[in-house]
């Protein structure tokens, strides 16, 4: 209606004075690096630096050992909740062991130093699960290790289910119920158990290499 009736105010016409005021009083300061990650996640940082990584918070951060140990701690935390389909059984450990470094830390039962060791050891345990674990030389891929650590570590069944896996599953068999169900009766030729069926057929879901 205010197009219609030419009832609105032309703003065009204000454009060089706003401009002018702008420019005038308005005083951007050169963008400050606050901190550098280097393109780069806390959790790969620790990893790569260990607990020098500290360092490169922002100092708002860094300078509270408190709020340094929280964000860390909540970095992995959503790490482990990210990575937890993909071998709960193993992450559900990680998960056990940050809460009792959390508890220690938060009874002062260790030093910050202390602290910083385990916190960056758990990291890389997080982060990297085949270099914080021992596997048999058979279990070589993550998709193995995931199989044999839920299912009590028994080496013959997860090879033994990894490779009737791969034999069975044909090309985009997630969302597809007939694929799908061929790789569950894969699976349920070494399970009797429905419930570890299920728990298994999650995993293997949750796979890449499958």
């Amino acid at each position: 209606m205010k197009l219609v009736s030419s009832d609105y105010i032309d703003l065009k016409m204000y454009e060089p004075a706003m401009r002018h005021l702008i420019d005038t009083y308005i005083r951007a300061d050169e963008s400050e690096v606050i901190s550098n990650f280097d393109d780069m996640s806390l959790i790969q940082l620790i990893v790569e630096r260990g607990a020098t990584a500290v360092d490169t918070l922002p100092k708002s951060i860094r300078e509270n050992k408190e709020t340094v140990a929280e964000t860390i701690e909540n970095n992995v935390r959503k790490l482990i909740i990210d990575e937890t389909p993909v071998n709960p059984k193993y992450y559900d450990r990680m998960s056990e062991l940050l809460d009792a470094l959390i508890n220690q830390r938060k009874q002062q039962a260790i030093n910050y130093g202390e602290y910083l060791a385990k916190i960056v050891d758990l990291t890389k345990q997080v982060s990297n699960p085949a270099n914080s674990a021992t596997y048999p030389a058979a279990i070589d891929t993550p998709a193995k290790r995931a199989l044999y650590d839920n299912l009590e570590k028994n080496e013959n069944l997860a090879t033994a289910i990894n490779a009737d896996i791969r034999l069975t599953k044909k090309d985009d068999w997630r969302g597809n119920k007939f694929k799908e169900k061929e790789v569950r009766n894969a699976i349920r030729k070494h399970l009797t158990d429905d419930g570890m069926v299920d728990l298994i057929f999650d995993l293997v879901r949750s796979q890449h290499e499958y």
